[in-house]
């Protein structure tokens, strides 16, 4: 106990907010291992409240009055008896009784210390430099959520399957129960935050764009994708399940666009909180389908992320590679993809066989990377990236085949246009599918998909069995030809 209060003792003489927060971790120091079995036996249920009221608030060291130290050892209380709880749990777990081990009796524990430090909050007691506990609070909220859905998962013998992905991309199977109800804990928080009024130096808006990402990373996590492997379309089933999270981000993207004249700029908060926000307002876009403003915050949250942060940055790359396939088709280069085994792993025959216009090869690649590319929620992305490969193939063939003249317009402008025969391209697309046959009513429909989508100029001349393109490097927008 002396440990614990004298490091809180110190971080509210110097104003040290995180310090503060560092007093009520379920996390013990480096430095002193055994800090939370010593804190917890060095009291007992029964004399609890009086320790901890001698040790903050009739403590002359301690400089705080009545009404802020009174609301402190209440938090101090409760955090005694989540740690209680938590030190249970990791016992049962220690000794391979995981699944005795009560992490739903912790999550309601910690959820009652983070309601009575909230209290602290709305009531105007705790000073808005000490929000950095609302961290702590909020992010444990959801550890020990997520560890109370897996036990009750396993209990109730399902399977998780997110080995191997970060746990703000993908999450288990089965029900989420106690991580909704996370979100909403943590929801109240967010909306504490962004309706204190008090002038900006003295505001808990400060501590807004942390708990925005835990509502993120929350809601991400909530929403499971299912078992993928059971159905012919995964890409679509997967996205079905996303629709709430997407709608729930929104809303709260929506209250920040709401209060921005009274919340400070983006760029006045920590780098960190700026890059995981980017990322996300960048992901909430991309399952939108809203490339190019997904492109412009991933770019962002991939400039201010640091170098060394290779996670966050292969994550942010995840998303933003795809972008790029779709606004500008370009295609990532080995110099980008050589930190990334498996970013260059799954991207990499893609690309090769989008820039071949192997349209075989890349469905095969495509089919490869499946069960990744529905859990990062990317496959209905990549998928269009066949358009490009198509697009590349029909390129080669207008390439091989040089072009022709048209004659002088009635207006007197000499146009120049190239006719292609559509048996030439047709012969072009099943050669690129592995020699699957298609009839011409096909093969008009793919060049006119591609026509339309603006990735080709010109129009097919049906009648005369031709597709008639534009010259002078516009045939195919993009590419100088």
């Amino acid at each position: 106990m002396e440990s614990v209060f004298n490091d809180f003792k110190r971080a509210i003489e110097a104003g040290d907010g995180y310090g503060v927060a560092s007093t009520i971790s379920p996390v013990p120091p480096p430095s002193d291992p055994g800090r939370l079995y010593s804190f917890h036996r060095s009291t007992n249920s029964y004399s609890v409240q009086t320790d901890f009221r001698y040790a903050i608030v009739y403590n002359n060291d301690i400089q705080l009055n009545k009404m802020e130290g009174n609301s402190w050892v209440d938090v101090f209380v409760a955090y005694w008896k989540a740690i209680g709880e938590l030190l249970l749990a990791e016992e049962l777990t220690n000794q391979a009784k995981g699944s005795q081990a009560p992490w739903g009796r912790v999550y309601e524990a910690w959820k009652e210390m983070a309601t009575v430090l909230l209290r602290g909050y709305t009531g105007l007691v705790f000073p808005a430099w000490t929000v950095p506990c609302l961290y702590v609070a909020g992010k444990y909220l959801r550890v020990f959520a997520i560890k109370a859905d897996e036990q009750a998962a396993q209990s109730n013998g399902e399977v998780t399957f997110n080995a191997g992905f970060q746990d703000d991309i993908v999450s288990s199977m089965g029900k989420n129960e106690t991580l909704e109800d996370a979100a909403r804990q943590i929801n109240r928080i967010f909306a504490a935050c962004i309706s204190d009024r008090a002038p900006l130096e003295e505001s808990r808006k400060w501590a807004l764009y942390y708990i925005t990402n835990l509502l993120f990373k929350t809601y991400f996590k909530a929403s499971h994708p299912g078992n993928c492997s059971e159905l012919p379309r995964p890409a679509n089933h997967y996205y079905d399940h996303q629709l709430n999270s997407i709608s729930l981000s929104k809303n709260v993207l929506r209250s920040l666009q709401a209060s921005q004249a009274d919340i400070p700029p983006l760029e006045a908060f920590p780098k960190a909180h700026q890059v995981t926000f980017k990322y996300y307002a960048g992901v909430v876009a991309f399952l939108e389908e809203d490339y190019a403003r997904a492109e412009e915050h991933l770019t962002e949250a991939y400039r201010l992320c640091h170098k060394d942060a290779q996670k966050n940055r292969e994550l942010i790359l995840t998303y933003l590679i795809p972008c790029h396939l779709l606004t500008t088709h370009t295609l990532p280069t080995q110099a980008l993809l050589a930190p990334y085994p498996r970013l260059q792993r799954h991207f990499t025959p893609l690309a090769t066989c989008i820039k071949r216009g192997d349209l075989a090869g890349f469905d095969a690649a495509l089919h490869a990377g499946e069960a990744e590319f529905v859990k990062r929620r990317i496959y209905l992305t990549l998928e269009r990236g066949r358009d490009i490969a198509l697009r590349n193939l029909l390129r080669k063939v207008f390439i091989a085949g040089g072009f022709e003249p048209a004659k002088e317009s009635e207006e007197g402008e000499k146009v120049r246009r190239t006719r292609v025969p559509i048996a030439e391209f047709a012969a072009a697309i099943r050669l690129g599918s592995g020699g699957v046959g298609m009839d011409m009513d096909e093969v008009e429909c793919m060049v006119a998909n591609c026509i339309y989508k603006n990735l080709m100029k010109g129009y097919i001349a049906r009648e005369r069995g031709i597709v008639v393109l534009s010259k002078g490097g516009q045939a195919f927008p993009g590419t100088g030809v």
